[in-house]
Formats: structure tokens, sequence, C-alpha cells
């Protein structure tokens, strides 16, 4: 049974190979209009916006603290519009380096009694804290996998980032 740690670490796992590529990636496709959505156009928008949710969700809804954000001037200017393909791709990947490791600090703290707490999204929807961090971390694997069929249409293959590849081989 997969536990809220151990898919964390997945993901870091994963994202360490999607880094990888992503700095091999020119950055002329990393910033091109790939996508017709309001708020995400590159590559760039779909990084910026998959830290940027693990940070809010973390920060703003669940600890009620200080984002990660607020540390990174240039991008919590940015909003949430497609504004990132002007950004050199080691910003954005500093900005998540960083929500990675602050999520790592206080997922290391969790118990089983904290999974349980109820957490308040807005006045009308509550949400156990369980559910929430699985929202996040399907979240990421969604738009990454969004970012590996983009890399795909530019003629880039991407790293393999399902779960088997990453999952313990227990052959005896």
């Amino acid at each position: 049974m997969m536990n809220i740690p151990e898919l964390y670490d997945y993901l870091i796992r994963a994202r360490r190979n999607l880094w990888a590529t992503l700095d091999t990636v020119p950055d002329e496709v990393l910033s091109r209009p790939l996508l017709d959505g309001d708020r995400m156009h590159s590559i760039k928008d779909l990084i910026a916006h998959t830290a940027g949710v693990e940070d809010g969700w973390m920060h703003s809804t669940i600890l009620q603290d200080t984002p990660v954000e607020e540390s990174f001037p240039a991008i919590k200017n940015a909003g949430s519009d497609p504004a990132y393909a002007p950004f050199p791709l080691s910003d954005l990947l500093d900005y998540w380096r960083a929500v990675e490791a602050s999520t790592l600090a206080y997922l290391s703290t969790l118990t089983d009694a904290d999974l349980e707490r109820v957490i308040e999204d807005t006045p009308e929807e509550h949400f156990k804290l369980d559910g929430l961090l699985w929202h996040v971390m399907l979240h990421e694997v969604r738009h990454t996998a969004q970012i590996a069929a983009l890399l795909r249409t530019q003629g880039i293959k991407p790293p393999s980032m399902d779960l088997l590849f990453y999952l313990p081989n227990l052959k005896a």
C-alpha cells in the first residue's frame, strides 16, 4: 500500500529525471506556446504552475503560513497567467526545489493522526489532510505527464516516469 511519503519520494525521483531532460531542451522549445489555455501556454508555464500549486496548497491552505514563492519575487509577481516563457529554466527549477524542500520538511513531521485533521479550503469546503496531500501529488503526476507529451510533440524523448520504473524489484 502506498503512503504519502512514499508517493512523494517517487515524485522526487521522477522529477530528477524530468529536470535532467529539461536541462537538455533548447529554451525556445520550453518557451514555445504549445497550449491555448487561459493560464498555461508553454512547458515553462506548466513547470511554474506545478510548483506553485504545491506551494499554495502546502503553505496557504494546509500550514497557513508564508508560501515559498515569497522568497522568489519574480515568480510571485508573474502571477498565474502564461508569463513564464521569458524566465530562465534554472529560476523555475530553483523555485520548485525550494518548494520540494519545504514539503519534505513538513512530510517528515506527519503522523497518522495529522492525516485525519480537517482543513478548511473555503468556508463551504473542508477536506481531510490526507485527501488534500493526495490531490497535490496527483496534480503533479497529471502535469508532468502533460509536459512529457508536449516534449514528444517537439521531437524530444521524455524520461520514463511511470511508477513501475521506480518500484523496488523484489526478485529473489
